[in-house]
Parts: structure tokens; C-alpha cells; sequence
């Protein structure tokens, strides 16, 4: 098996342009490539201990909702197949084929598209404190996990480091402009509701995500990841129950495994057992295999 945490060096000859959590992107020219590796970063620390697959799972799950959501905006995804790649990483091939994809060159747009239709995570803590979220106010009396009245467009500021920041829709109106703020908002609560329609279907509710947007011959289309476990929320429909945190198909399942530990939340993470470790892996091939009837090979 290759050492899926895709170590720089792996790739020594090809212009790196940027390492995420996550993610090891190349700069090929026109294009990028993204490489999804199996490393897992929970409370913005990148754990020393992969998931196996898991770069497998982002890389097909983004595929197949950058074919979904098409009508809705274009994207920059261009192929996810090795052979479809240039020549000079033909010899990477057994490295990179299946988590990695073939992506236009784009100008991000500055600013995480958060999309909620649930009340979870942190904006159960923003409301828990003042009943609203980024600024805006939601019914009284609501319970952790309840569906929201409607989905909301909750942005957030990209931090190179670090948490990203809840802001108002009017921080990034005075931003970027109100104009390109109502497109983000609108184009984000079309994808969410088309996404999770569908999934709801597949026995999976949705219960938040975000998306990222950058500018391509001055044409503004979705990039980066989408609709994955680990830029969402995916809990099963058939255990929904509100008023408490629900069981989930993302790395909520590392998360409260490490909240057991007497773990300060800083670098370096402590390792994972293999209990916990086979349990994520789990998790994550089995929302690829709801989603899209599909799994990946061992």
C-alpha cells in the first residue's frame, strides 16, 4: 500500500503551490491538481495518525456533487482520471489515482460560504449565547440539532491558521460588495437545498456545509472540495433526534473520541487507536455509499 499522506518529496518534480489540513495542491500551469490525502485534522490540528481511504471518499463525493449541482453553477473540477493528467505525473500514478483531481485555476473568493439548516456545532453555541447566528435572530426556544425555519447563509472568514470566524452577511457586503455577497448567498442556498433534498432521500440529512467560490475568466464558479464529511455535517436520517448533539457520518466521531483526553487542543495531536481509527474509515465509506451507491477498494 503507498503511503497515502502524500509527503512533499512524493511529488519532488511537480511545482508545489500549497499544502491544507488536508490537501497537497500542485501548480501545473493552467491547472492544479489536488491531492486528497488521508490525514485528518480535528480542532485545527492535523493529527499524526491518516484514516485509510478517506482522501478516496472526499475525492469521489466532490466528483459526483460537482456533476450534481452543474446546473447550478460551473465548477472547476476537470478530471479526477490519472490518465486524463499530464505526462510528468504518469509516474505518480499509484500515488495519486483515486484522490486526486484535475482543477481549473481559479482566484478564490476570500470568504467561507457556510449554508446551516440545523442548529449544530458552533452556531448552537452562537444561539445558545444571544439566539442568533451571525447576526441573524432565529425563533426562541430552539433545541440543539432542530431543523431551522429555513436554511441560513452564515458566512465565515478564511483563516490561513487557526478557527475561521463567524461574520455577519454584512461584514462581507462591506467586503467585497454587496452585489457579489447576494450571488454568494443565493448561489449557497440553491446548492445546499438541491444537495440535501437529494441526500435526504439517500438517508442522510445535511445539516450544514460550506462552499468556496473563485473567479475563472471572470466567471465566479464553485471550487475546492463540496459536500464532503469533512466540510459538512452528514447525520443518518433514521437516528435523528433533536435536543441533543446527533451520530454522524464526519469526523465528529475523532472529535469526541479526542474531547475523552487530557488533550489541550494544540500541536503536536495525540495518536488514534485502531478501534477509532477503522470505526472513521467506516464512517466515511459509508456516506460515499448512500450518497452515490459506490465504494472505493481497500
Amino acid at each position: 500500500m503507498t503511503d497515502s499522506t502524500i509527503k512533499l518529496t512524493r511529488l519532488g518534480d511537480i511545482n508545489f503551490h500549497k499544502r491544507g489540513k488536508v490537501r497537497d495542491i500542485y501548480d501545473l500551469g493552467e491547472h492544479l491538481l489536488m491531492v486528497s490525502t488521508d490525514r485528518i485534522s480535528c480542532f485545527d490540528v492535523v493529527l499524526p495518525t491518516v484514516i485509510p481511504q478517506k482522501g478516496e471518499v472526499l475525492t469521489r463525493l466532490s466528483e459526483f456533487w460537482f456533476d450534481h449541482t452543474g446546473d447550478i453553477i460551473e465548477n472547476h473540477f476537470i478530471s479526477s482520471s490519472v490518465d486524463d493528467f499530464p505526462e510528468n505525473l504518469m509516474k505518480y500514478r499509484s500515488d495519486i489515482q483515486g484522490r486526486s483531481m484535475l482543477v481549473k485555476k481559479t482566484r478564490p473568493v476570500p470568504v467561507e460560504c457556510v449554508v446551516r439548516g440545523y442548529l449544530s456545532g458552533s452556531g448552537w453555541e452562537e444561539y445558545s449565547k444571544d439566539g442568533s447566528i451571525c447576526g441573524i435572530k432565529l425563533p426562541e426556544g430552539m433545541k440543539e440539532s432542530d431543523k431551522l425555519p429555513e436554511p441560513i447563509f452564515t458566512p465565515a472568514t478564511k483563516e490561513e491558521t487557526g478557527h475561521d470566524v463567524n461574520v455577519s452577511q454584512e461584514f462581507v457586503g462591506n467586503a467585497l460588495g454587496k452585489e457579489l455577497t447576494e450571488r454568494l448567498k443565493d448561489t449557497s442556498l440553491a446548492l445546499y437545498k438541491k444537495a440535501s433534498a437529494y441526500a435526504l432521500e439517500k438517508g442522510i440529512i445535511i445539516a450544514d456545509t460550506k462552499f468556496e467560490f473563485g473567479w475563472h475568466d471572470n466567471k465566479l464558479i464553485l471550487i475546492d472540495e463540496v459536500l464532503t464529511p469533512d466540510s459538512s455535517r452528514f447525520w443518518p436520517r433514521d437516528q435523528y433526534a433533536p435536543g441533543k448533539p446527533q451520530p454522524s457520518f464526519d469526523k465528529q466521531y475523532v472529535r469526541d473520541y479526542l474531547k475523552t483526553l487530557d488533550w489541550d487542543k494544540t500541536y503536536p495531536g495525540p495518536e488514534l487507536p485502531q478501534e477509532v481509527i477503522l470505526k472513521t474509515t467506516e464512517k466515511y465509506l459509508q456516506a460515499l455509499k448512500m450518497l452515490t451507491g459506490e465504494s472505493v477498494k481497500a
